[in-house]
C-alpha cells in the first residue's frame, strides 16, 4: 500500500506539472482510474462520489500542505468543517459551515447529487452544501496543496474544468492564487468577511474586498458601509494607500479587463508562506510564516497608524505624517470647528475661507504626495488630457479639485471631485507622482505664491470666523442688524460668529428687493437672489411684517445652519423652474441628493436634526442641477438616545405631514421618511400630492401610485415627458421605496440609510409596501396651504383600511 501511495503521488505531481489551466487546477482522468484500481476507502487528498469522512478523519493534500476535516475553534463546543496547514492546525484558512454549525461530533462530508459537497448532521440534515449548479456524471472532490478544495469531473471531455472550488467563497483569509475582486462578466465577488470572535467563526462585522467605484479600491468596511480604511483609487501602477516596500516576500498581481477585475498574489519563497488575514477588529494583517515551523509573524497590519483611519482629519482636512499635530486643513480651508481642533478632535473637518462664486477668478492649487479623496461624488473620464481636465472642472462651478485617474505614461485620465473632499492623507511613496488640484478663488492663489507664505497646509490655530456663504448670514443682516456686535450675534441660547451686513448692501444686492428676484415664498417670508458686489450669488430670507409666528422659527433656523454643513443641505443656493424639462436621469440624481442630504440631518452629523418640512418647495437646486435642502425653520435638533418627540404646536405642510405628526403631534425621523415618500413620487409622476386630481376617483397621489403598484402598472405613474429617457427598473424602484416610506405607521418605514441601499442597489431585494397613510377621498378643489396652527389641522379626515392577504 505505501509503495502504490507514492507511485500515485508522483502520477499526480506530474499530470499537475503538465497543465496549467486558468483558475481552476488540472485533474487528469488517468488519475481518477489509478485510484479506482487501488479499491480505497477514500483516497488521501480526494473524496469521490459516495464516499464519505465521519468528524476524526481527514483530507491531506498531496504535498502534506493542507488538511480538512472538523474542528472546534478555542474555547467553542461547536464543530466546523475547515481547511488548515498540517503543520500549523490552529491556523484555519477556511470554513465551510461557519453560519450553521454542528453542536456534537457527528458531522459528515460526503460528495452526493453528483455534483454538490454536503454537510451532514446527525439525523442527515444538510447544515452545508457547496450549491454547484452544475451537475457531474462522475464528480471527485480534491484538496490541493494551494489550500483550495475542488469539485470537478474525472472523465476526458471536462479534464481539468472544475464545477466548485473554496477559492470562491473566502472567510476571511486571503491565500496565494486566491482573489479578491468582482466577476464583471457575472457580478460574482470575492471578498474576505472577519471571524465574529476568536471562538466563533460565523460572520464578523468587517469585509475587505475591491470596490470597482470609477477606479478600483481596496477597502475595509465595517456594519455594511461604513469605511474604517481603503487603499485610494489604484493610479495604473499600484494602490497608493497600501504599504509597498516592506513586503518583498510575495508577488501583487492585479487583473483589470473587460471580464475581471481582481487582486491576488502568488508566493515567490517556496519556504516561506505569506497570507492575508482580516480578523475580528478589522485589522487587514499580512502574516509570515515558515513549514518547519508553527510560529507566525505580523509584519503588516491596516490600519496601522491614525493616519489609515478613515476620514481621520474629516472633510477637506489632510492627515499629515511630519506635522504636529497631524491634522491639517487643506489650504484656502480652515477648521470648522477652531475650539474642537485645539482640543486635537478634528472629525469636524473644515470649509473655505472665502467661497467660490464660479468667477473667471478662480484658479488651481497643486498638491503633491497625497492619498486621493474618496470617489464619492466624482467624475472620471479615461481619455482626458491633464489640461483638458482643468478646463472642464473650471466649466463646472461645483467642480472642487482634479486629478489624473492614470499616472502611466506621463499621467492621463481625468478625475473631477464635488463637493467635500474626504480621507486625503500624506503619502510616503515616491516612485508614482499622482497630483491633486484643488480650486481656489484667486486671493488665496495669490497669497500662497507670495513670500509670505509658503506653507502647503494651514494649521489648525486659524482664527475662528464663518464666511459670508451661508444665507443665514446674510439674511441676519437685515432682521438682526442691531443686535450684532463685532460680526457676532448672541441669541439667547449660545453665541454665533456670523459677519455683519448692513441693510443697504443687502437692498442693493436685490435690486431692492425687487419681484423680478424672487425666488420663493414660505409661511415666514420671501426669498430673494441678489449679488454682493464681490460678484457673490446670494439668498436672502425677508421675514414677513405680518408674521407673527415666523421669529422663533428664523431663530431655529440660523442656529441649525450655522451648525449644519452638507453639498445637499442649504449653503451657495440656486434654482431651477425647468420641471419637465429634466430627463430621468437628472430626477434619479436629484432623489440620491435629497436622500444624502437627509441621511446626513439623521445619522451623520453631530447633530440629529428632523426638517419637519421636507415638500419640493424646500428642495432648491443650483446651476449644475445639485439639490440643496433649504428651510430648516421648523426643523429639531434630537439629542442622545431621543428617537420621537410630541408638540401642540403642529406646523408644516399639508400633503406632505405624517398620519403621525397632523394627528397627534408626534415626529421623528421616520415623518421626514414619510415626507421624502411624498417628494419621490412627486419626482417621478411630475404631479403634487395635494391637490392632485384623477378623472377616475378623488384619491392623492399617494393612493394613486398605490393603487396602480397593487395592479401591477407602476409604470403608469410616469410623467409622459419622461418617456424617452426613463430607465423602466429605476423608475419601478423608487416607486416601490416611495410606497415604503409612506406607510401608515412609522414602524413599517426605512431608515434613510436603508433607502439609500435599496435606490443604489438593483440587486436588493425590497419589501412589499402595505397601503399608504392619508387614504382620503376629498374634492380636487382643495390646494396646498402651510400649517400655522393646530387648530389650522382638522381631525375630521376619513381614513380606511384595506384588508391585506397574508
Amino acid at each position: 500500500m505505501a509503495l502504490m501511495r507514492r507511485i500515485k503521488g508522483k502520477m499526480t505531481q506530474g499530470f499537475m506539472e503538465m497543465g496549467k489551466l486558468s483558475f481552476c487546477p488540472p485533474f487528469h482522468p488517468l488519475f481518477v482510474i489509478f485510484i479506482s484500481m487501488l479499491n480505497l476507502s477514500f483516497a488521501f487528498d480526494t473524496l469521490s462520489s459516495g464516499q464519505s469522512i465521519k468528524d476524526g478523519e481527514t483530507l491531506v493534500s498531496l504535498g502534506q500542505s493542507f488538511e480538512l476535516g472538523f474542528f472546534s475553534p478555542e474555547k467553542s463546543k461547536n464543530r466546523y468543517l475547515g481547511i488548515w496547514y498540517k503543520f500549523s492546525p490552529e491556523t484555519i484558512v477556511w470554513v465551510a459551515n461557519r453560519n450553521n454549525p454542528l453542536t456534537d461530533f457527528s458531522g459528515v462530508l460526503t460528495l452526493s447529487d453528483e455534483k454538490n459537497l454536503v454537510v451532514l448532521n446527525q439525523s442527515k440534515s444538510v447544515i452545508w452544501s457547496s450549491n454547484s449548479s452544475r451537475a457531474l456524471r462522475n464528480p471527485i472532490a480534491q484538496l490541493l496543496d494551494s489550500g483550495n478544495l475542488i469539485v470537478l469531473e474525472n472523465t476526458s471531455s471536462h479534464s481539468g474544468e472544475c464545477s466548485w472550488q473554496s477559492f470562491d467563497y473566502p472567510t476571511d483569509t486571503l491565500l496565494a492564487g486566491m482573489r479578491m475582486g468582482w466577476s464583471l462578466k457575472t457580478g460574482f465577488e470575492w471578498h474576505l468577511t472577519s471571524w465574529r470572535s476568536t471562538d466563533n467563526p460565523s460572520s464578523g462585522d468587517y469585509t475587505y474586498g475591491l470596490t470597482i467605484n470609477g477606479l478600483p479600491q481596496l477597502e475595509v468596511l465595517y456594519k455594511g458601509f461604513m469605511k474604517k480604511f481603503r487603499s485610494g483609487p489604484r493610479n495604473g501602477v499600484h494602490f497608493p494607500g497600501n504599504p509597498q516596500s516592506e513586503i518583498t516576500l510575495f508577488k501583487p498581481m492585479f487583473v483589470y479587463n473587460e471580464t475581471d477585475v481582481y487582486f491576488e498574489f502568488e508566493s515567490i519563497n517556496d519556504d516561506i508562506i505569506t497570507i492575508v488575514r482580516l480578523n475580528q477588529s478589522g485589522l487587514v494583517q499580512c502574516i509570515l510564516g515558515k513549514k518547519e515551523s508553527s510560529s507566525w509573524d505580523v509584519v503588516v497590519s491596516m490600519p496601522r497608524e491614525p493616519c489609515d483611519n478613515y476620514g481621520e482629519c474629516g472633510a477637506n482636512g489632510v492627515c499629515t505624517i511630519s506635522e504636529d499635530p497631524r491634522c491639517q486643513c487643506l489650504q484656502g480651508f480652515m477648521p470648522k470647528s477652531p475650539d474642537e481642533w485645539e482640543m486635537l478632535n478634528s472629525s469636524s473637518g473644515c470649509i473655505m475661507t472665502v467661497q467660490l462664486n464660479c468667477s473667471r477668478q478662480e484658479g488651481f492649487l497643486k498638491l503633491s504626495q497625497l492619498k486621493l479623496p474618496d470617489l464619492i461624488d466624482f467624475w472620471l473620464n479615461k481619455t482626458m488630457s491633464l489640461e483638458e481636465c482643468k478646463v472642464e472642472c473650471l466649466k463646472n462651478c461645483s467642480c472642487r479639485a482634479y486629478a489624473n485617474s492614470d499616472v502611466r505614461g506621463g499621467g492621463s485620465g481625468c478625475l473631477m471631485w464635488f463637493g467635500d473632499l474626504i480621507d486625503i492623507r500624506e503619502s510616503q511613496q515616491v516612485n508614482y507622482e499622482q497630483n491633486l488640484y484643488i480650486r481656489l478663488p484667486a486671493s488665496q492663489l495669490d497669497s500662497i505664491h507670495s513670500p509670505v507664505n509658503k506653507r502647503r497646509l494651514v494649521t489648525v490655530t486659524v482664527a475662528s470666523a464663518i464666511s459670508g456663504f451661508f444665507i443665514v448670514g446674510i439674511a441676519l443682516g437685515i432682521m438682526w442688524k442691531s443686535r450684532m456686535k463685532g460680526g457676532g450675534m448672541r441669541s439667547g441660547k449660545e453665541d454665533i460668529d456670523l459677519p455683519s451686513f448692513d441693510f443697504p448692501t443687502i437692498n442693493v444686492a436685490t435690486g431692492h428687493f425687487s419681484q423680478s428676484n424672487m425666488i420663493g415664498v414660505g409661511g415666514f417670508g420671501t426669498v430673494y437672489k441678489g449679488n454682493l458686489s464681490t460678484g457673490q450669488e446670494i439668498a436672502v430670507k425677508r421675514l414677513s411684517k405680518s408674521s407673527g409666528q415666523g421669529l422663533e422659527e428664523f431663530m431655529n433656523e440660523v442656529l441649525l445652519i450655522a451648525k449644519l454643513q452638507h453639498r445637499n443641505l442649504v449653503g451657495l443656493l440656486g434654482y431651477d423652474d425647468r420641471s419637465f424639462t429634466l430627463a430621468w436621469k437628472s430626477r434619479f440624481d436629484i432623489v440620491m441628493g435629497i436622500v444624502r442630504g437627509l441621511l446626513y440631518l439623521h445619522q451623520d452629523s453631530k447633530l440629529r436634526v428632523i426638517h419637519r418640512d421636507l415638500k419640493a418647495s424646500n428642495i432648491l437646486l443650483d446651476a449644475d442641477l445639485n439639490p440643496k435642502i433649504s428651510d430648516f425653520g421648523l426643523a429639531r435638533i434630537f439629542g442622545g438616545d431621543e428617537r420621537e418627540a410630541r408638540t401642540r404646536r403642529i406646523i408644516g405642510t399639508y400633503g406632505y405631514m405624517s398620519p403621525e405628526y397632523a394627528f397627534d403631534g408626534k415626529f421623528s425621523m421616520k415623518s421626514d421618511v414619510f415626507s421624502f415618500g411624498v417628494l419621490l413620487l412627486e419626482i417621478v409622476s411630475s404631479k403634487r400630492n395635494r391637490g392632485y386630481w384623477h378623472q377616475d376617483h378623488h384619491h392623492n397621489l399617494l393612493e394613486h401610485a398605490w393603487l396602480l403598484w397593487s395592479e401591477g402598472r407602476a409604470l403608469g405613474l410616469l410623467h409622459e415627458s419622461l418617456c424617452d429617457s426613463f430607465i423602466a427598473s429605476q423608475v419601478e424602484r423608487c416607486i416601490h421605496v416611495g410606497l415604503l416610506c409612506v406607510q401608515k405607521f412609522p414602524g413599517d418605514r426605512p431608515t434613510m440609510s436603508s433607502v439609500i441601499f435599496m435606490l443604489a442597489n438593483e440587486v436588493a431585494i425590497l419589501p412589499q409596501p402595505k397601503h399608504p397613510g392619508f387614504f382620503t377621498e376629498r374634492s380636487p378643489l382643495s390646494t396646498e396651504a402651510s400649517l400655522m396652527t393646530e387648530e389650522s389641522c382638522t381631525r375630521n379626515i376619513v381614513t380606511i383600511t384595506m384588508p391585506d392577504g397574508r
